[in-house]
């Protein structure tokens, strides 16, 4: 097991299902040891309802999160260099994160994590393949930091 980092920065496509269920889930789980943030290649969709469901079932709250892009992050003076990691969770964000990052003595992780929006015909589908996104993104935290520090 590694040691916490001071500050992670998770990001995925839209920031809008992978990357704000793995910041709240690691809110929840390590408490505010760890500066835990979100961001998006694009932040043009809302926080996804099923994400918000499947991560309510474990007690992590997401209705209030407001999607935000790595342009966005910048332009409120949020620095990439300031994160000890990165943990991209999809292709496209790797990719930005490794360019917005080549300058900076910085790690950046790529979890692949599935991609959950637009699979599934029923909504016991959908939330199944959410639920799945969840738990991988469970399953990574707990192998790289060991089990949750806080009360659930």
């Amino acid at each position: 097991m590694e040691s916490l980092p001071q500050s992670v920065l998770f990001c995925c496509d839209h920031n809008a299902c992978r990357s704000p269920m793995a910041e709240g889930i690691m809110k929840k789980f390590y408490g505010m040891s760890t500066y835990v943030q979100s961001a998006g290649v694009e932040s043009d969709l809302e926080i996804d309802g099923f994400a918000i469901a499947v991560c309510d079932e474990i007690g992590v709250e997401l209705s209030r999160h407001q999607s935000r892009s790595f342009d966005e992050m910048q332009r409120r003076g949020d620095d990439l260099s300031s994160f000890d990691l990165v943990v991209a969770l999809s292709p496209a964000s790797q990719s930005r994160a490794l360019q917005l990052t080549r300058f900076f003595h910085l790690t950046v992780e790529y979890w692949p994590i599935l991609d959950p929006t637009g699979l599934g015909e029923t909504r016991d589908a959908k939330l199944a393949a959410y639920r799945q996104a969840r738990d991988q993104i469970i399953t990574r935290l707990k192998g790289k930091w060991g089990a949750p520090t806080e009360r659930s």
